[in-house]
């Protein structure tokens, strides 16, 4: 079965990024948060609705979805393409407006 989802090459080095910044200290925990963003990933895929949209950051047609277990990581993806296209994989903390924008 075709994945429902799509990561961006942006995406993908958001979550290297991730997985790197975490794996320097532990890398089982690491493993364990890239599991859970691509497991969100999946839900996201199927259900592509779930997730808010966020005005006052963007008015590009993006959604963005909490990780579950680990609530500061965020996956903004597109919820109107076959499949979503995730654009971003961001830390809550990080200027989000700002970084979707490509400044």
């Amino acid at each position: 079965m075709p994945a429902d989802y799509q990561l961006t090459s942006k995406a993908l080095n958001d979550l290297d990024g991730i997985w790197s910044y975490i794996a320097a200290e532990n890398p089982d925990a690491a493993n364990r948060v890239e599991a859970a963003i691509l497991d969100a990933c999946e839900v996201l895929g199927r259900h592509p609705r779930l997730g808010s949209r966020r005005a006052h950051l963007t008015q590009r047609p993006v959604r963005f979805w909490p990780v579950t277990r680990f609530p500061n990581i965020v996956v903004v993806y597109r919820p109107d393409t076959k499949p979503i296209r995730v654009i971003r994989v961001l830390h809550a903390r990080r200027d989000m407006a700002k970084i979707l924008l490509g400044r």
